[in-house]
């Protein structure tokens, strides 16, 4: 596979979603009027420290960039599967901060998930407040209900962008059983209802609702959002459990594997903006070789090296170095780890 690559895995941002193809006729979206994808500084989360390193450090292999643009192409998630710190979050970072998608909208899964908070979220005791405030009447028997949504980071994602906004969805294997397919016809059909705006619309036809993440409003009409511009959705999994059948094809699969020898040489050098040296090159051979034998994370290597460095570790203690900052993530390790 050889796609003209829209996402192209460098550092540098650039346009390139402008010439990204017409969607296939089945995944057509026609949602509006059309809304400007919001600047990255107008989101401080999205811009911490943190974030921005990951997203400008990021080293994507080529089977990364192409299965990106596979689902940029075809407008579907990207089911990224892999051990614990192999960049699978970062990845939507680093095609958000390229292609220049906005802050990411980040839906955080855990076994309470439901789908209608990352649609949206509803406080009806606050509108129980407003309304003994200010009473419905026969013209306006729903006050204010707008004032008591916010979206969520999927309904949000949903909203009609000019071009995709990006969408994490971390570790969605930590979901009920049910959440994969409660997702399939949202992300199927690339819209959504908000009923207590749908029940309303009679009297209150176009509503003003906070988006995530920000105070910023948005008009939905009628109580109905429907996507112009499919989002990128990143779902990642470690590997827990099995999906359905359904939701896997819709997805398209990548699978990453833990870096090899000159891929955590390059993951050093852009983090630490210059070639491995002495210290690096040894906790990199350190970092291989206990792998074998049980689940580990980048971070721990560049953890172990920035502390090698700074606090000028004798040589001689960095394998003492590496068994204190690399404990194993999930597997017991083999006593033959070294």
């Amino acid at each position: 596979m050889a796609l003209r690559p829209v996402y192209t895995g460098t550092k540098e941002p650039h346009d390139g979603i402008t010439r990204l193809p017409a969607p296939p006729p089945w995944r057509a979206f026609d949602g509006g009027p059309a809304l400007q994808v919001p600047a990255e500084s107008d989101d401080s989360s999205a811009t911490s420290p943190d974030r921005t390193h990951r997203a400008a450090t990021y080293r994507a292999t080529p089977e990364t960039v192409q299965l990106v643009n596979a689902a940029l192409y075809l407008r579907r998630p990207l089911l990224v599967t892999g051990p614990p710190g192999t960049g699978k979050s970062s990845l939507a970072y680093a095609v958000a901060r390229e292609l220049g998608l906005g802050p990411v909208l980040r839906w955080n899964i855990t076994s309470r998930s439901t789908l209608h908070d990352a649609l949206y979220q509803y406080d009806p005791l606050s509108r129980l407040y407003a309304a003994r405030r200010t009473p419905p009447t026969a013209d306006v028997p729903d006050p204010g209900v707008e004032d008591h949504l916010r979206l969520g980071p999927l309904g949000t994602a949903l909203l009609p962008y000019e071009r995709p906004r990006a969408l994490l969805i971390d570790e969605i294997d930590k979901s009920d059983l049910d959440l994969p397919n409660d997702l399939l016809n949202v992300l199927e059909e690339g819209q959504y209802e908000i009923p207590e705006l749908v029940r309303a619309a009679r009297h209150l036809p176009t509503a003003e609702v906070m988006v995530d993440g920000t105070d910023d409003r948005v008009t939905v009409a009628r109580g109905r959002v429907r996507c112009r511009a499919f989002p990128f959705v990143v779902l990642t999994s470690n590997g827990e459990r099995e999906f359905p059948p359904a939701f896997l094809r819709r997805c398209v699969t990548l699978r990453l594997r833990q870096p090899d020898d000159a891929h955590l040489a390059d993951i050093v050098r852009a983090h630490f903006g210059e070639e491995p040296d002495d210290y690096a090159r040894t906790l990199i051979s350190r970092f291989l070789s206990r792998s074998g034998a049980g689940d580990l994370a980048t971070d721990q290597l560049l953890n172990a090296i920035y502390l090698a460095r700074a606090g000028d570790v004798a040589p001689g203690s960095l394998d003492e170095l590496a068994e204190q900052l690399m404990p194993y993530l999930s597997e017991t390790p083999h006593s033959d780890a070294f």
